[in-house]
């Protein structure tokens, strides 16, 4: 193989919780001491003069915070890049960081991103505004392009918040398993709780009391519902202050360092590619090609079987999350599908959560010489996907890149009406919650000529009832967009 095989040498993850919003570290300020920590990981300080710094978006009014993490390290004249928004896109980083090691491009590559949800939350409940800085400039390279996910039909009923999205996949996915309303709380509270338990022996989780099924699908005062089915407890946990950072560089430029070998993580494939843009268009609401493909593949690449991997952390936003990728790679669901805990207990730093999934991988896999672990990464509404399998033990090819979007792009494509008169049927719904209780359904319909059409509903009795009752596969009428039953 070249001698420039890429191999990731230094980690770090970081976590803030100080009372006071006013005296927080801002985002710019973890990624700098998260890029320190990962060089002190690797042992070599030498690190820092990395050819390229790489930072994921955040929430920050940031224009190029890769030249001031450059900056500080005192590498001003490192290439800089930035990703756009999508959970998928730091695997999607890695990646590219991986091909252009091993074409010779860079030795070194920083890649680093940070958020301080918590920190916000609380100014903007002191009415305090942070005073961030804008750190302006343009970076050198953009890896991804912001793409519009949202089609016209579902701007039209303000259908858009992963909030009201996730919920109405989870119940299209519960009404294809033939699941009753109980049996499938109980059953995904159950997943959740197997996650907790996971966070409560990762050091580096934002929550590490573990939560029982039942407390996690009950409401209560620190348990509030948000859309049904899913109450706080299953919902990705913004309101964190975590960073973290990764430093890949050639096998050749790790040993020229004098960076021990028990400290490198090789990455042995990795695969990229979206679903349908627009939810609209998907064939179904239960499943994703895009993971099916792409992360049958990354496997492939890596000649490793599921029951290869000794470790896995699938993309945790939301429940259905899980057991969609869970079905689509053939993964058990009874066994644990997350080093960190996921995005509820061990932190959802929005963008930025795989880079902690990552380093966590590694922190394991060092304890586990030549065993492999399999990372999927998503963002978007299901929509955007990336996988890596790593290891200790150094690969017995090139590390492997492919991009399965032709194939995806080939599968069926739904057509959609903006506006309907008539009858439909159900396939899928979420019911969002109000301070009074719930307020307002989203709902999911085909004609009967296979086209998608969206409606929502308000009545107070229906509501209570979609809570408790399958809904799917009922008729309903449609005027316009209002739904009735």
């Amino acid at each position: 193989m070249s001698s420039n095989v890429p191999v990731l040498v230094g980690i770090a993850q970081l976590e803030q919780r100080v009372d006071g919003p006013a005296i927080a570290k801002e985002p710019i300020e973890l990624m700098i001491d998260a890029v320190h920590a990962a060089a002190a990981d690797a042992g070599s300080s030498e690190l820092l003069n990395a050819s390229a710094v790489r930072v994921v978006r955040g929430i920050w009014p940031y224009q190029n915070p890769a030249k001031a993490v450059a900056e500080a390290i005192g590498n001003p004249n490192a290439e800089t890049g930035l990703t756009p928004f999508g959970g998928n896109f730091v695997q999607t980083t890695v990646n590219k960081s991986c091909l252009d090691i091993q074409a010779g491009k860079h030795d070194v590559i920083i890649i680093t991103g940070a958020e301080c949800g918590n920190t916000q939350a609380k100014a903007a409940r002191a009415n305090l505004e942070l005073e961030w800085q804008e750190l302006p400039g343009t970076p050198d390279v953009w890896m991804g392009e912001e793409v519009e996910m949202r089609h016209p039909a579902e701007k039209a009923i303000r259908l858009g918040r992963p909030i009201q999205i996730y919920p109405i996949f989870e119940i299209a996915l519960r009404h294809h398993l033939g699941l009753g309303v109980e049996e499938h709380l109980q059953k995904v509270s159950e997943l959740w709780a197997g996650f907790s338990a996971v966070a409560a022996d990762n050091p580096h989780a934002w929550i590490r009391d573990a939560k029982s099924a039942e407390e996690i699908r009950t409401a209560s005062a620190v348990n509030r519902p948000v859309s049904f089915p899913y109450p706080k407890f299953m919902n990705s946990n913004n309101n964190v202050d975590q960073g973290a950072a990764l430093i890949l560089c050639s096998q050749d430029k790790a040993k020229a360092l004098g960076i021990p070998a028990e400290k490198w993580v090789y990455p042995w494939a990795g695969t990229d590619a979206h679903d349908h843009y627009f939810v609209s268009n998907r064939d179904n609401l239960y499943s994703s090609p895009g993971i099916r493909f792409a992360g049958g593949r990354c496997l492939e690449l890596a000649n490793t079987e599921v029951g290869e991997l000794a470790m896995v952390d699938v993309y945790s936003c939301f429940p259905v999350a899980v057991q969609v990728a869970a079905a689509e790679l053939g993964l058990d669901v009874n066994k644990p599908l997350t080093v960190t805990g996921g995005l509820t207990w061990a932190g959802g730093p929005l963008n930025n959560y795989v880079m902690h999934s990552i380093a966590r991988m590694a922190e394991l896999l060092r304890t586990q010489p030549g065993e492999r672990g399999l990372i999927t990464a998503n963002g978007g509404y299901l929509t955007k996907h990336a996988f890596g399998v790593y290891s200790t033990e150094a690969p017995s090819q090139p590390f492997q890149h492919e991009d399965l979007q032709a194939k995806v792009d080939a599968t069926y494509k739904r057509e959609v009406v903006e506006q309907h008169h008539g009858q439909a049927q159900v396939e899928g719904y979420s019911v969002m919650y109000g301070a009074e209780g719930p307020d307002k359904a989203f709902v999911a319909c085909r004609l009967d000529d296979g086209r998608r059409v969206w409606a929502v509903n308000d009545e107070p009795d229906v509501l209570t009832d979609m809570i408790k009752q399958e809904y799917c596969g009922r008729s309903l009428q449609i005027a316009g967009n209002v739904a009735s039953f």
